[in-house]
């Protein structure tokens, strides 16, 4: 191996605090979003050698909770990159810590573009397996890449309008200095939180209880930075339901306050899966949504194609 190379490989370890917890009483997956995106900049920073943007996060399947109070690794790992792009993947881990026995909780890709002073694009060293490990690594992340421009090509031509009866929820508030990133804008992770958030108050007006997780959250889009001080509009809307659960898609949106509602443009937009728990965390069923407008049955339908999209490529 390249002894001049960058490092692939970085790892977050820390343990799960009690203001990290969800409604559930688990730590919430926006946390679990926040800590996946402060991972994946570290190794993108480490690889290129600047100040590096997130412009996509794919595929996250939440496949246990992560308890407060367990020791927690978050490891970023570069496999793949383009000119300015490195294509990360991120496995979140938990475990009791007396015990160091992690087992796996989530995993997702996420993709990070180098930025220079001006905030333009700038190359990255490119990334050469060194092994087949490496190599195997590196077919897949081209292989999501296919994935990933099919679910954007899909995502892209719903249309989302007051057509639409399906069951909604909006959240505005005002980017705080809190939220701020190395680079002075909002950080993606927050940006994930929020979405999460809005998705679960969705979730629980219409399960009619807070007692649900994300299960899935996919095809996050980042499209221009949110500056601190602008107004935040969080828009989620019920897609579809299936037996045990909600598919809900996510719009975020954010402008000068001072410019009016007019003003507003899309900064993110992503789809999440909720499900509801008992009290032995155990999915409920989900009370049935069915579309009435013209819009409403097309987004039904768009769901339902985002989940026979990610069969074909086995997800």
């Amino acid at each position: 191996m390249d002894e001049g190379r960058p490092p692939t490989t970085i790892t977050l370890r820390f343990l799960a605090a009690p203001t990290d917890a969800g409604h559930s009483g688990s730590v919430s997956a926006g946390r679990v979003l926040e800590w996946i995106d402060k991972a994946g900049y570290a190794a993108a920073a480490a690889w290129s050698g600047t100040y590096c943007v997130t412009a996509y996060v794919g595929n996250v399947r939440f496949t246990r909770p992560v308890e407060v109070g367990e020791l927690v690794e978050v490891t970023a790992t570069v496999v793949h990159t383009g000119r300015t792009s490195m294509h990360i993947t991120v496995d979140v881990a938990s475990g009791a810590p007396r015990t160091r026995a992690l087992e796996p909780a989530t995993r997702c890709l996420i993709v990070f573009v180098a930025v220079d002073d001006e905030g333009r694009s700038t190359p990255v060293p490119a990334l050469v397996p060194a092994t087949l490990g490496e190599e195997l690594q590196q077919r897949w992340a081209v292989r999501r890449a296919e994935l990933r421009a099919e679910v954007e090509a899909a995502m892209a031509a719903q249309v989302y309008s007051d057509a639409g009866t399906a069951p909604r929820v909006t959240m505005r508030f005002l980017a705080a200095p809190t939220d701020v990133n190395w680079g002075g804008k909002v950080h993606g992770g927050i940006v994930m939180r929020w979405v999460d958030e809005a998705a679960h108050v969705l979730a629980t007006r219409w399960g009619g209880s807070a007692n649900n997780v994300a299960v899935f959250t996919g095809g996050v889009r980042f499209y221009r930075p949110l500056r601190i001080g602008h107004l935040v509009e969080v828009e989620a809307r019920l897609l579809h339901t299936g037996r045990t659960s909600m598919h809900l898609g996510v719009h975020v949106r954010s402008g000068d306050p001072a410019a009016g509602d007019g003003a507003l443009e899309l900064t993110t937009y992503c789809r999440t899966v909720f499900v509801g728990l008992d009290e032995h965390r155990r999915a409920v069923p989900t009370p049935a949504w069915r579309p009435s407008s013209a819009e409403d049955v097309a987004l039904d339908a768009h769901a339902l194609e985002l989940v026979a999209i990610r069969e074909r490529f086995g997800d």
